[in-house]
């Protein structure tokens, strides 16, 4: 055997290991590629709410499985208002007939986007069970945006007996023709979906607004 063989053959071998990590650089995406797009995502779906500003639309359940005997949801008017239009932040206050409670947040992160639940009592109090939600999961179909539970969140839902809550996956889609407000988790799926063609007379302030 020629002893010079193996050192020979050195070359090649540094050319293949180098050729192999060009090739799965080129598959997948610089970390600052992935930033400029998680950037691009967050500021796609404020731009999509932010012509709405100042418009109430109504909306209509669409799925909710398993429904409860005392869904608060039934047989109740739903309007999505979208009132307050900041640079960073849209709020969205979601009436239930005469239940002005709920309001959602979407606010600008420095990277990404969230999304939390502002509860309120009647007097403007915060309820104890307020600001939870997510943040933008990465990626996803065009028009939809999905908001997986945060730590404060699931710790939130402990802490209240809520456990069932802590794979809450919260999602919206939006056209222009609807806009769609998702809850999900195992065995639960909760949709209402918002006519944006049509709009209705705005609603009073929300609780605490």
């Amino acid at each position: 055997m020629n002893p010079l063989r193996p050192l020979a053959l050195l070359p090649l071998a540094a050319a293949l290991l180098l050729g192999g990590c060009l090739l799965g650089h080129t598959v997948r995406p610089a970390p600052q590629a992935e930033l400029a797009a998680e950037r691009a995502r967050a500021g796609e779906l404020l731009e999509r709410l932010r012509p709405l500003c100042g418009q109430a639309f109504a909306g209509r359940i669409v799925a909710d499985t398993p429904r409860s005997a005392d869904d608060p949801f039934i047989g109740k008017t739903l309007v999505m208002h979208v009132r307050g239009c900041e640079d960073d932040a849209i709020r969205v206050p979601f009436q239930v007939g005469e239940d002005r409670s709920r309001t959602w947040v979407f606010q600008h992160l420095a990277i990404g986007l969230s999304l939390k639940h502002d509860h309120r009592h009647r007097d403007g109090s915060e309820d104890e069970l307020t600001m939870y939600g997510g943040e933008l999961k990465p990626g996803g179909a065009p028009g939809r945006y999905e908001f997986p539970a945060d730590s404060h969140s699931r710790a939130l839902f402990r802490r209240l007996g809520r456990e069932v809550s802590v794979p809450n996956v919260w999602a919206v889609e939006i056209d222009a023709q609807r806009f769609v407000y998702e809850l999900a988790r195992p065995g639960r799926l909760f949709r209402v979906e918002f006519d944006l063609t049509r709009p209705v007379p705005a609603p009073p302030p929300p609780w605490g607004g």
